[in-house]
């Protein structure tokens, strides 16, 4: 248990990584943004694609499948219709630095969902554990570099900065807690978890980071998002 909690917690300092890059060495170009941000989509595309689905559906019957994956889809939904109704502001920096919270927490709500999947990952397989927290470790890179960028342009400091990723990336951790403390009570709810976590991971792909990464380069986005399927199915395929 505590091997899991480690790598998940490192998983979850992806965000600290990204936040770091940024006030290292301002913020990056449209378009490598785009490459890593459409890498980041082609990872969790292929985890959803290659292990969550299929391993759910070895687990339970296919209607349990459907319906955890719909019910961690609309949850996300919702969580995301409901930040862009707070924080009001007109102001350019009280805009960005809106927009830079809005994204931390938005961050931290699906954070719990992922950490869900690594305790469920790791309860399914010796491979698929490992698998999701690269895959989670990666795509939460580029998210901390999507927090730090507005937060930076609003103003705040370097230290709140990197506090407020810290405290988000914590959140992989505690979801990996609460899964394993759900699947000892009851080891059958790994089909739900895992669906639930894929129907998650697929909203933030559609609504959050395809769109970004193909809003500043087409091209550059479809060629990250190839590139980050072929990785991840390659490391499947050696383990």
């Amino acid at each position: 248990m505590g091997e899991i909690l480690l790598q998940s917690t490192v998983a979850g300092l992806g965000t600290c990584l990204g936040a770091g890059a940024v006030l290292l060495f301002g913020p990056m170009r449209s378009g490598t943004l785009s490459l890593l941000l459409g890498f980041a989509s082609g990872i969790m595309a292929a985890v959803v694609i290659i292990d969550l689905l299929p391993t759910s559906l070895q687990y339970g019957q296919p209607v349990v499948c459907i319906s955890g994956f719909i019910t961690g889809f609309l949850f996300v939904t919702g969580m995301d219709y409901s930040l862009g109704k707070v924080l009001p502001g007109r102001r350019l920096q009280q805009i960005y630095l809106r927009m830079g919270y809005l994204i931390a927490l938005g961050i931290a709500l699906h954070d719990l969902p992922e950490g869900i999947a690594i305790a469920a990952g790791y309860s399914a397989s010796a491979v698929l554990g490992p698998v999701l927290v690269l895959a989670i470790g990666m795509h939460n890179i580029p998210e901390g570099m999507a927090t730090a960028a507005p937060l930076k342009a609003g103003g705040a400091s370097s230290s709140l900065i990197l506090a407020l990723n810290a405290l988000v990336s914590l959140i992989t951790p505690l979801g990996t807690m609460l899964g394993l403390f759900i699947l000892q009570v009851s080891h059958e709810m790994n089909a739900l978890l895992l669906a639930l976590a894929a129907g998650a991971m697929i909203y933030i792909i559609l609504e959050k980071l395809l769109p970004a990464s193909m809003g500043n380069n087409g091209f550059l986005a479809l060629t990250g998002l190839l590139t980050g399927f072929l990785f991840m199915y390659g490391i499947h395929s050696l383990l």
